[in-house]
């Protein structure tokens, strides 16, 4: 029976190969370890990095309508969902940023053990951020009734955002897309919110 993992992989769209499969199980392992004893990960998160955050992470691949050229992942804390993606998507640029230094810290570390090319990873709040980019991700870093109006000028022409949560029933806000992705993939139901840009 493949990795819960590889199967949110295969449903949107992804196959990855041996060498992102190894990068998968290390980064699984540095979850589990390093950032677990960082306080990066809570210890009753250990039984649940698969469906709930390796799986879960990469489902957000399964609204990208093209293989985006640069994505931002906006309060990445242990680089959840950002490295994931990364390792599946390698021909995409992803950008972890994050307001801690704490954070900022474990990300480039677990970057060099992956030794993970397509990332970078920067130190920087959410509302100062500047610039444009084709899609922002974020996962359970601020209430999408918050998220939305900064999100908005930061996406280029045609971009898109991709939002995750742990919602207990399907999140539904204004100016938001709810996607629902089965329950029988994760053994939940896992909600994405998509915003996109004329």
């Amino acid at each position: 029976m493949e990795p819960l993992w590889l199967a949110a992989a295969h449903f949107s769209g992804l196959d990855p190969d041996s060498v992102q499969i190894d990068r998968m199980a290390r980064y699984r392992r540095w979850l589990t370890t390093e950032a677990r004893e960082a306080g990066g990960i809570g210890p009753g998160e250990v039984d649940r990095i698969e469906r709930r955050h390796l799986g879960d992470s990469i489902l957000f691949a399964s609204q990208f309508s093209a293989e985006p050229g640069d994505v931002w992942d906006l309060g990445s804390g242990v680089g959840l969902p950002g490295i994931p993606l990364a390792i599946c998507i390698p021909e995409t640029r992803f950008v972890l940023i994050d307001r801690s230094w704490r954070r900022v810290g474990l990300l480039r570390r677990a970057l060099r053990i992956l030794d993970l090319e397509n990332c970078q990873v920067e130190h920087g709040e959410i509302e100062q951020l500047e610039g444009e980019v084709d899609t922002v991700v974020s996962r359970a870093s601020l209430p999408p009734e918050v998220l939305g109006p900064l999100l908005a000028p930061l996406l280029a022409p045609r971009g898109m955002a991709v939002v995750g949560g742990s919602w207990r029933e399907r999140p539904d806000h204004l100016g938001w897309e709810t996607v629902e992705i089965p329950p029988d993939l994760l053994d939940h139901t896992v909600w994405l919110l998509i915003m996109r840009r004329a």
